[in-house]
């Protein structure tokens, strides 16, 4: 599906050149200006009674193309992405599944805590317990 993706994409890029090239080789009308462009009679020369020339009739396919390449990749990254993301949820469900299963049963006794949880907030008296502590397995010394 990414393949197909990524060859809609690349023939959407050649119809944009395409695109781009056959408007700037039309030739404007006599009519063409201003008022054409803000109204009036902007739709018979866009879609009048079917005349025109090679290069109109091109720039309306080649611009009907871009809109349904567009419609059809925007849709299938939509679906890929959808999936990825409901199979990377099911993953870490699962994983979190079985690391729920491998942890050890909680023990009714909590377990010794450190005298010393973080270096940032100890203060120096802790240091020196905990350093004559280490030394001689002595009781730690109250603070003064």
């Amino acid at each position: 599906m990414i393949f197909f993706i990524g060859l809609l994409t690349v023939v959407l890029v050649l119809d944009c050149t395409l695109l781009i090239l056959l408007v700037l080789i039309q030739l404007p009308k006599k009519d063409a200006g201003a008022g054409i462009a803000f109204g009036g009679a902007a739709t018979d020369a866009l879609f009048g009674a079917g005349a025109g020339n090679v290069l109109t009739k091109a720039t309306k396919y080649a611009t009907v193309t871009f809109f349904v390449l567009l419609l059809v990749i925007g849709l299938a990254q939509g679906r890929v992405f959808k999936r990825d993301a409901k199979d990377f949820t099911k993953a870490v469900e699962q994983e979190n599944k079985q690391a729920a299963t491998q942890l050890p049963p909680p023990t009714a006794a909590p377990a010794a805590v450190s005298t010393v949880s973080n270096m940032l907030t100890t203060t120096a008296a802790n240091l020196t317990n905990l350093e004559s502590g280490m030394a001689t397995n002595a009781a730690p010394v109250a603070p003064k």
